[in-house]
């Protein structure tokens, strides 16, 4: 025991003294605060310069459609001509100009916008929603129906549908469906990306060894088991030391922004005069009703199984090669499972209660992503359970496997094995 924890603190120590892993783990909090925090703060950024817009109109609706805004002053010029405006154009302060067909047999005028740079959206839907306001008001009017634009202004509504749960305590608590789908969806695709890239590390590792005849000496003083689970446990240490540190950085920086972004103050040093769309707080208050605890500790328990499963799986393919090229062919059985489980977390985190969410919750190989797409909803405990259960005894299995693999390609040289004979070297006796 004592020497596999020795390989232990070697990966760890070996891994966590690189530059890479140090500047990822800087990095990467700093992206995920500013995934959330930054949409928030450009949200509020407008665009302040004033644009005048010549209008050629032929259509008789165009004063009524198009008034004058904070940043767009309309010029109408029914008896101007467009090439007249276009050589100009450079020399005047317009922005664009905007032409307006006559009504077609619809109704509706074709409106088409020159200028010699690509306008900003802004002004198109601009001039799009107010035409397609002033064409409706004249279309209503060609029907002579007194008071029709107070009974059409009287039917129009508006619903929006608000979401609670109720605690254990019966207090009610504020809930977004589209919030928790966005949780689901992060925290399931960390889960795949996370034992995708550390497994894949295992593998890289044990070939890169094993390529370097370094494993020759290594195994003269330690089993070839033990070397597989000292490598595996302890380049899982370095992945859950680095998800600690990425938790515990995110979460102080959104902390700080919130408190900014909250602080009518501090949102002035940041963007002065930035209107904050009361939605934000909401959706800061919202996250107060899931449950983080239960979801941080799902987490960790379905990374660490979930990540010990496919790394054992990783590490005998790389015993099984002498360079990383010769590994894609037999990390295509590894791989589908996990691409799978990535497919059925689509489906889990939109309707999670379902029976293909519930059995790829329950099979272990998909159980990590799967699982993780469904908690963020509210799960029972007994299939967490379950699936925990199933994925402990399901790495078990393959650890056993895998080390019998482990134990005969470690030190073969020469030949690339298939499947069929990496099966058969776990029937090998010692």
């Amino acid at each position: 025991m004592n020497k596999i924890f020795l390989i232990i603190e070697r990966e760890l120590l070996t891994r966590v003294k690189k530059k890479s892993f140090i500047i990822t783990t800087i990095l990467v909090p700093l992206l995920f605060a500013g995934l959330m925090v930054v949409p928030v703060l450009i949200q509020g950024v407008k665009d302040d310069e004033r644009k005048t817009i010549a209008v050629i109109d032929r259509s008789g609706l165009a004063e009524k459609a198009l008034q004058n805004s904070g940043n767009f002053t309309f010029v109408f010029m029914p008896d101007a001509a467009l090439d007249s405006l276009k050589q100009i154009f450079n020399r005047s302060n317009l922005y664009a100009v905007a032409t307006i067909g006559a009504l077609n047999e619809k109704k509706q005028p074709d409106i088409d916008l020159y200028a010699f740079k690509q306008p900003n959206m802004d002004v198109q839907r601009y001039i799009e929603r107010g035409f397609k306001d002033a064409v409706e008001q004249h279309k209503l009017a060609s029907y002579h129906i007194q008071g029709l634009d107070a009974i059409i202004a009287s039917i129009k509504t508006d619903i929006r549908l608000k979401t609670f749960i109720w605690g254990k305590d019966g207090e009610e608590k504020a809930t977004n469906t589209s919030l928790y789908m966005g949780v689901s969806y992060v925290l399931s695709f960390m889960i795949y990306m996370f034992i995708f890239m550390f497994g894949s590390m295992v593998m890289r590792g044990v070939v890169e060894e094993k390529s370097s005849r370094i494993i020759e000496v290594i195994v003269s003083s330690v089993k070839p088991f033990q070397l597989m689970m000292g490598k595996i446990i302890g380049i899982a240490s370095v992945g859950l030391l680095q998800f600690v540190i990425w938790l515990v950085l995110t979460f102080g920086i959104v902390t700080v922004m919130q408190g900014v972004i909250s602080d009518p103050a501090g949102i002035e040093n940041i963007a002065p005069a930035m209107p904050v769309d009361d939605s934000i707080f909401s959706i800061f208050s919202m996250l107060g009703s899931i449950n983080f605890t239960t979801i941080i500790l799902s987490f960790l328990l379905y990374f660490l199984f979930g990540y010990l499963l496919y790394a054992s799986m990783f590490a005998a393919i790389g015993s099984a090669v002498e360079n990383e090229a010769d590994t894609q062919q037999l990390v295509i059985p590894v791989t589908i499972p996990l691409i799978i489980g990535i497919f059925l977390m689509l489906h889990a985190f939109q309707y999670p209660d379902r029976s293909l969410s519930f059995w790829g919750s329950i099979i272990p190989f998909t159980s990590p992503m799967v699982m993780m797409a469904r908690i963020p909803f509210g799960v029972p405990f007994w299939q967490v359970a379950l699936s925990l259960s199933l994925l402990f005894a399901t790495f078990i299995g393959i650890a056993w496997v895998a080390g019998k693999i482990y134990r005969t390609g470690i030190l073969m040289y020469g030949k690339k094995p298939t499947l069929k004979e990496m099966l058969k070297w776990i029937n090998y006796k010692n």
